[in-house]
């Protein structure tokens, strides 16, 4: 049976059938103007999609082609620590893998745990730690809920960013996110753990769907523009404002990324 929402989808899209989707962080909401034949469909506008209470976060469905491949754009996402419910996005994801969608592209803004690793890099999310203990499956009644995670992040998919950024002379790290639940930011003894554990950055976002898009069947690939340092690092406060500022100045150097990794799988 077909959701609400997919059914929607499915009329506003008028036969336009993207295989790859792409979940806008921070700093990445302008990449929807560079979409042709855009069209822009409001969450609101889709029965159980969730409402994003973040700034810079739009809330809508931007649908429409990119380098000269059908793309589903979702600017803005809902986070775990807005409402207390870790499968807030599980609605979105379900009506993607109803429609075909087959890889779904993940980008967040994320803070740095190493000094080598400075706030403007990009990192490619090579494994992830789901420090927060929350899961988006919790309550699923069936067996698929035991979901394996050991290739959740598609080798592939990878091995296309990397070809991408190279074309584009674009550096790309890799490394390991570690979910923290937000929206407090970590403390200085946090980043020193999650430095110990293996983490390389740290995030309030992305693992609850990439838990949910395997769950659904899709290819993950996910990308983090770094924003600032952990707590401790500079000796400086974190806030918001800054994820905002800095954000946009990698975003703008993934942006470049992504058009030639879209040409390429999409």
């Amino acid at each position: 049976m077909i959701a609400p929402a997919t059914s929607a989808l499915i009329q506003k899209l008028n036969g336009l059938a993207p295989r790859v989707a792409l979940v806008l962080g921070s700093g990445l909401g302008s990449l929807v103007d560079a979409v042709e034949d855009a069209v822009r469909i409001p969450y609101a506008d889709l029965q159980g999609f969730p409402h994003s209470g973040v700034s810079g976060h739009a809330g809508e469905i931007v649908a429409g082609y990119l380098s000269g491949k059908p793309i589903l754009m979702l600017a803005g996402r809902a986070h775990y620590y807005e409402q207390g419910n870790a499968s807030v996005m599980r609605p979105v994801i379900a009506a993607l893998a109803d429609l075909g969608v087959e890889m779904l592209i993940l980008t967040n803004a994320a803070g740095s745990v190493r000094h080598d690793l400075a706030p403007g890099s990009l990192m490619l999310i090579d494994d992830h730690i789901n420090f927060s203990g929350l899961n988006p499956l919790i309550g699923e009644p069936s067996d698929q809920r035991f979901v394996g995670m050991t290739t959740a992040y598609d080798r592939q998919l990878k091995d296309a960013f990397l070809l991408a950024a190279g074309e584009v002379n674009e550096k790309l790290e890799q490394g390991v996110y570690m979910w923290f639940s937000g929206p407090s930011f970590e403390t200085p003894a946090e980043i020193r753990m999650a430095r110990t554990m293996g983490a390389d950055a740290v995030g309030m976002s992305t693992v609850p769907e990439v838990i949910l898009a395997r769950f659904f069947g899709l290819r993950v690939a996910a990308c983090s523009v770094v924003t600032n340092y952990g707590a401790g690092m500079t000796g400086a406060e974190l806030s918001h404002e800054e994820t905002k500022d800095v954000a946009p100045k990698g975003g703008a150097r993934l942006q470049k990324i992504i058009r030639v990794l879209i040409r390429e799988i999409g």
